[in-house]
This record gives C-alpha cells, sequence and structure tokens, in this order.
C-alpha cells in the first residue's frame, strides 16, 4: 500500500542514533521490495543518519554496491561522537550495562528512573570506553590494508554508502567504505589527541547545530585560515583542497593521523573520479561500436520488402550478409556485457542505469539486436534442448535493459510498456518492434499452432486455441498502434505466415464445431 502511494515520488529516511539504524533498514527494505515489484519502479531514495551505529557487514555493503545503492545513503558523523564507531569492537567487548544506559537515555538530557545511575556510570568509563574503541577503530583501519581477507578478525561491522565527516570546522565527504574506515578513526583519534574533553553525551546530540552551522562553515570557512592554506600551497590546488577537507573534518596539519588521513582523502577522490572517467571512456567506446549497429540497420533495411531481418537472419539468407550480421551481433554483444560488468564491478556512476544516454542507446541495440539473438536460438533448436527463449534462453543483459527501460518511464512519468499506445498516436510504423521479444512469441505461437492441429481431445484443443487468440490479440494491438517495424508484415515474415495458418485452423475448428450439430 505504501508503494502505491508514494510512486513516482522522491522519498527520504532519516533518523538519529539507533533510529538511523532504523531508517536504514527501512530504506533499504524499500528499495528491495522496490526493485522486485513487476507492477511499479522504484521511486528517487535518499536515507539520512546523524550518529547511527554500523548496520551491517562488508558482505552487505558489497551488495549494495552491486545494486547500485551505495547512493542513496548519508551517513552524518560528528568527530567526537563513538556511537558510529562503537561496532567496529567486538560485540563482548564492550560493557552491556554502557550500551543499555545509551539505549535508554539516547543523550539528549531526558529524564529516566534510572538517569542518575546511568550518567554516572558513563561518565566513569568514558575515557576507557574512547580508548577501547579508537584501539579497535584502529585495529579494522589497519585490517582493511591487509590482502588476505581472511587474517581479518575482530568486529564484521563495515560501513556503507557516503559519510559526512563534521567538525566545529566544517565537514569532508567520503562515499569509500575503505576510505570512511580510515577517517573514522582519523578523525575521533586526532580530536583526542588535542585532549578535547566533549562529554559523550554532548558528542551525540550535537548533530542539530552543527547542521546548522555546516553552510556557514562550508561557504566561509568560518576563519581566514583557510586563506593561508591555499597561499602555502604551492603544488596545486587539488592539495590544497585536501588540506581544507582535512581542516574541515577536523585533522589539523601536525596532527599524528595527517598523513593517513591525506592519503585516504585523495584516494577517495580518485575513487570517486575513476567511475566518470570509466564512463567518459565507455562514450569514445560507443562511437567507435556504433558503425556496427549501423550495418545491422543496414542488413535489416535489405530484407524489409522480401521476408523482414529476423527470418533472413534465422534462414541464414544471403550467407555473405549473413556472417557479416553475425560478427556484428557478437560485437555488440561483448560490448554492452562489458558495461554490465563495470558495472557489477562498481566501476561506472552509481547512477548510469538512469542516465538518458545510455538507457536510450541500450534499448535501441535491444530492439534492434535481439531479434538475432531469437532467431540465432531457434535456428539451433534450442528452443526443444532448453526451452522458450524468453524462460530459458534469454540473456541478462537484456532482462536489465528492460528494467532499465521501465525505471525511464517511472522517473519521467511516461509509459514505457511493450504493448502501450503512446500518448501521440503514430502515423508510420515504427523503425523497430517496440517489444523485444516478438518474435519468441511469435514463435511459440507457432509450436501451439502446430500442437494444436495435431490435437483431437476437446478440451485440449479449446485450451490451445484460447491461448493462440490471446497472442492474436496482442499482434493485433501492436500492429493497430504500428508499434512493430514493417518488417513484421512482409510477405514472406514468420507473423505473416503465420496469419494465413491462423486463419485456416479457425476455419477448420468452425467445420468441426458445425458438424457436430
Amino acid at each position: 500500500m505504501l508503494l502505491n502511494q508514494i510512486r513516482g515520488k522522491a522519498v527520504v529516511f532519516t533518523g538519529h542514533s539507533l533510529g538511523g539504524a532504523i531508517a536504514a533498514l527501512a530504506a533499504l527494505h524499500y528499495l528491495c521490495i522496490s526493485s522486485l515489484s513487476s507492477s511499479c519502479s522504484p521511486s528517487p531514495v535518499l536515507c539520512v543518519t546523524f550518529g547511527s551505529p554500523l548496520l551491517g557487514n562488508e558482505a552487505l555493503s558489497r551488495a549494495i554496491l552491486r545494486e547500485r545503492w551505495g547512493g542513496n545513503f548519508c551517513n552524518v558523523v560528528s568527530q567526537h561522537d563513538v556511537v558510529p564507531r562503537l561496532l567496529f569492537c567486538p560485540l563482548d567487548a564492550v560493557p552491556v550495562h554502557v550500551i543499555i544506559g545509551m539505549q535508554l537515555q539516547q543523550w539528549p538530557g531526558h529524564t529516566h528512573h534510572t538517569g542518575v545511575m546511568t550518567t554516572r556510570v558513563v561518565d566513569a568509563e568514558q575515557e576507557g570506553l574512547r580508548q577501547l574503541i579508537q584501539a579497535h577503530v584502529r585495529t579494522v583501519a589497519m585490517e582493511q590494508k591487509l590482502v588476505d581477507p581472511e587474517s581479518r578478525g575482530g568486529s564484521p561491522y563495515r560501513p556503507f554508502g557516503a559519510y559526512v565527516l563534521c567538525s566545529p570546522e566544517g565537514a569532508a565527504c567520503v562515499d569509500n567504505s575503505t576510505a570512511a574506515v580510515q577517517m573514522l578513526y582519523a578523525t575521533f583519534a586526532a580530536c583526542y589527541t588535542r585532549g578535547d574533553t566533549t562529554s559523550l553525551e554532548a558528542a551525540h546530540s550535537c548533530y542539530g547545530d552543527l547542521v546548522l552551522k555546516m553552510p556557514q562553515n562550508l561557504l566561509l570557512k568560518r576563519h581566514l585560515h583557510a586563506m593561508d592554506v591555499l597561499a602555502s600551497m604551492s603544488n596545486s590546488n587539488y592539495d590544497a583542497g585536501i588540506s581544507l577537507a582535512m581542516e574541515a573534518s577536523g585533522i589539523g596539519s601536525e596532527a599524528t593521523e595527517a598523513t593517513t588521513a591525506r592519503y585516504w582523502l585523495k584516494a577517495s577522490k580518485r575513487a570517486g573520479r575513476s567511475p566518470s572517467l570509466n564512463c567518459a571512456g565507455l562514450s569514445t567506446r560507443l562511437g567507435r561500436i556504433t558503425p556496427c549497429r549501423a550495418q545491422i540497420e543496414w542488413y535489416k533495411a535489405s530484407f524489409d520488402a522480401d521476408m523482414g531481418y529476423y527470418d533472413a537472419f534465422k534462414q541464414q539468407r544471403s550467407p555473405k550478409k549473413f556472417g557479416k550480421a553475425n560478427i556484428y551481433r557478437l560485437k555488440l554483444g561483448q560490448f554492452w556485457d562489458g558495461v554490465l560488468t563495470m558495472l557489477d564491478n562498481s566501476q561506472l556512476p552509481h547512477d548510469f542505469h538512469r542516465r538518458a544516454k545510455w538507457v536510450n542507446a541500450a534499448r535501441f541495440y535491444q530492439l534492434l539486436v535481439e531479434p538475432l539473438d531469437i532467431a540465432d536460438y531457434h535456428r539451433n533448436n534450442l528452443h526443444k534442448t532448453r526451452g522458450g527463449y524468453i524462460t530459458h534462453g534469454r540473456d541478462r543483459r537484456y532482462e536489465l535493459f528492460d528494467k532499465w527501460w521501465k525505471e525511464k518511464g517511472a522517473f519521467s512519468g511516461t509509459s514505457t510498456g511493450d504493448t502501450s499506445v503512446t500518448a501521440t498516436a503514430r502515423s508510420k510504423y515504427a523503425g523497430l518492434t517496440q517489444d523485444p521479444c516478438f518474435w519468441a512469441r511469435v514463435e511459440e505461437a507457432w509450436d501451439q499452432t502446430e500442437s494444436a492441429q495435431a490435437e483431437h481431445d476437446v478440451a485440449m484443443l479449446a485450451m490451445k486455441l484460447g491461448r493462440l487468440r490471446e497472442f492474436e490479440r496482442y499482434a493485433r494491438e501492436l500492429v493497430e498502434s504500428k508499434e512493430v517495424s514493417i518488417d513484421v508484415l512482409a510477405p514472406q515474415s514468420s507473423y505473416t505466415r503465420w496469419v494465413e495458418e491462423w486463419k485456416k485452423l479457425l476455419l477448420r475448428d468452425e467445420a468441426r464445431t458445425a458438424s457436430l450439430f
């Protein structure tokens, strides 16, 4: 019901402390349900947490990257706050009564019947708790640099999404999970190296003030020391920017952790820039592969008036043309499989699958080339050994491209369904048939027609004729709305020949029915 109420609307989840963890879980649940729902496409989602504890392990972090959901999560963390760093400690290392006290009191200063005793316990142990957390965060930061993940121990919890590291001086953002761990350690260690005595309660309840002051700090840098930093950095503006980010996160240039922080801020910057650079490189490769697509368009046009390029490819008409078209088909498939591999490895921007250029390019490729893949599948009789193309033979890339196209329709507010009529009726037939699986459905209709012709059982025959009528209705709607290419109606196409065979089957069934009376 919630999905129906907020369909097409931007959704924001937010929370503080344990509420932040609950907000992240709710956002993940919403994203999972939306991605699995066939009735609607996911709405834009943003989850912003403040002082939230860690939520999942490294497997969850990788899964979120794989689903390209990292950009949906923003975690705001104060330099002094122990809660976002607490679960870096082993689960049995933090005293239970400290955790219970934190949960009961929630640290905005609320009064409970156990409030006095809880506060005393926390005050007495807060220095030990700081040291414990600092030691274990440092251990995790060191373990992350190991090549062999099996040698890692300690807490299983790891961050995901972007981290905004706040201090009274401003804020710095990292969106790489490894860099986030390193900066969570460096900022925490730096503040207590300076001898800061901010109480745990104040550190955990300061987010309102930090958020209010953040715009001023970011725009004005709060004091003129920023100009001194810029003047002193003779190497590049990039180095000056890294220095300002360190200052904003609360790490001074003389701090012990300054070198480590500088390295990981640069690493995060490179990691954030790499997907955009990879995307730019991919655009160049797309331009180079475009002639292959143009050659298949020419191949299609050469058979439009006779039998259509689907049947020509299936029957290998004109072997020379077939050989070239097959090579171009395989090259284009390799290119798009490479694109999806880069997406799976988080080498492209998290919103790559929503960018109109790539969604449109993938859709055009799919409408042009998938009919050839269907023809190849049936030419090799794989439908007899593996099963139908749609359920057993379709490549993963086409299923993903379908999803991208539907999401594009959800975000733009337009219909992108395979059989839907567009707001403006077509005046001529489409350049490419708008259902990429049309020819697979034609092949299924042929199989059902042949089966119905040999059927003697009246009940089974009625069921098969009912299925064929559904296909006939679906295909007629596509043709009448001109959502098919002209090659579908070619004199010798599989669809044209099926229509003739369907008419004969109907006449035969009518004659059989009349003979019963």
